[in-house]
Formats: C-alpha cells, structure tokens, sequence
C-alpha cells in the first residue's frame, strides 16, 4: 500500500512513534511478567521509540503499510509455562496492536455518532492509524519466523510436530516471508501478503470503524 497522502504519512508516523513502540514494549512485559528480564536489562522495557527503531522496518511502515521494529530479546528458558509462556510473550506484540486499533476506533466512530464538526483530514489519519494496526497484528501472526505467529504456531502444535517442524521454519521461515513479500512484485503475480490483507484486514477495519 504505498501511499503519499499527508494524512497517511502521518498515520504511519504515528505507528512509528505509538504503536511499534507499544508492541515491542508489550512483548518486554509480557516476558517480564513471565520471569525473564532481559529485555528489561537491556533497555527494552520501556515506550521510547528511539529504542525500538529498525531503519528497514521504519521504511517500510511509510511506503507499504506495515513493518517491524528491533525484535526484543528474551531468553525462553526464563520464562513460566515452557513453549506455552514464549506464545504468551509473542502474541502480545500483534494484540497490543489490536488494542491501538480498536482505542483510535473509538472517537472515529464516536465522531460520526453525533455528526461531530471535525476536519476529514483528521478523520483519515484515524481511518489509516487503525488500519495500520491491523495490518501489523496481521502481518506479525503469519506464522513464520521470525513474525510472533511462529511461535504462537509451534505452541498450538503437539510437541512432536513442532519438534520437526520447528527447525525447518526457523531455517528457511525468513526467505520465505521475503519471497512473499518481494518475489511477486518482480514476477507481476498478485501478492499472497495482499491478498490476506485484502481478506482480513479490511473487514476487521470496516468492524473496528462501523463502516
């Protein structure tokens, strides 16, 4: 979704300095709560975007849509509950997007409950925060390293399957998710990426806003 509009440039500067920051932020905690503090030792645990920023992911969140921040470290062995607690810790990135999502759905519709006399302009940088978000929820549960939804995978699977899956998806997972990503722009194919953004992502937006 490349997109030069002010209003949309702002949204995504707003998910660089708000969101990316609280989903990395929600991933510290998690493991924090659940016994490992590393990522608190190293600086993580905290709301500063500085912090979190990838130059790559950044880019990508003001020319596509979606994008991703420095991963946060965590040691698995640290945490309570096993492969269950590293689920625990990587699904709360992608639902603290949701939780964005849905708090700037709430004056947008409160807006046009009551006919409010508000800018479009304003209206649209709502439209695109919330949209972000739920690209990004969506985006980090494909489940496919190093996205949280790889994690949340092998935590669903019976011990065995993960135990066989989890070194072929931890090896080959990344050229994958770059091979959807790059792959059909270079071949003139529709993007798998966009078409699960198109299925999910916009009827989840359209609920969020009431549209």
């Amino acid at each position: 979704m490349f997109d030069l509009r002010p209003e949309f440039l702002i949204a995504a500067g707003l998910v660089l300095l708000v969101a990316l920051p609280f989903h990395e932020f929600s991933h510290a905690l998690a493991a924090y709560r659940l016994g490992d503090g590393t990522a608190k030792l190293l600086g993580r645990l905290t709301l500063n975007p500085l912090v979190h920023l990838d130059p790559i992911g950044a880019i990508l969140i003001l020319v596509a849509g979606f994008g991703w921040a420095k991963p946060t470290p965590y040691n698995p062995f640290n945490l309570r509950g096993g492969h269950y607690g590293e689920a625990i810790v990587s699904a709360a990135g992608p639902l603290s997007n949701l939780v964005l999502a849905a708090a700037a759905a709430l004056p947008f519709r409160y807006i046009l409950a009551t006919d409010m006399d508000v800018p479009f302009f304003a209206l649209q940088i709502l439209r695109f925060f919330v949209y972000i978000n739920v690209l990004l929820a969506i985006f980090n549960l494909i489940p496919l390293p190093p996205l949280d939804g790889s994690k949340v995978l092998y935590a669903i699977l019976d011990r065995e399957t993960a135990f066989r899956v989890r070194p072929i998806l931890d090896q080959y997972g990344p050229l994958i998710l770059l091979a959807l990503i790059f792959l059909p722009r270079f071949i003139g194919m529709p993007s798998p990426l966009g078409i699960v953004f198109e299925v999910v992502a916009n009827p989840v937006t359209s609920f969020l806003l009431g549209t």
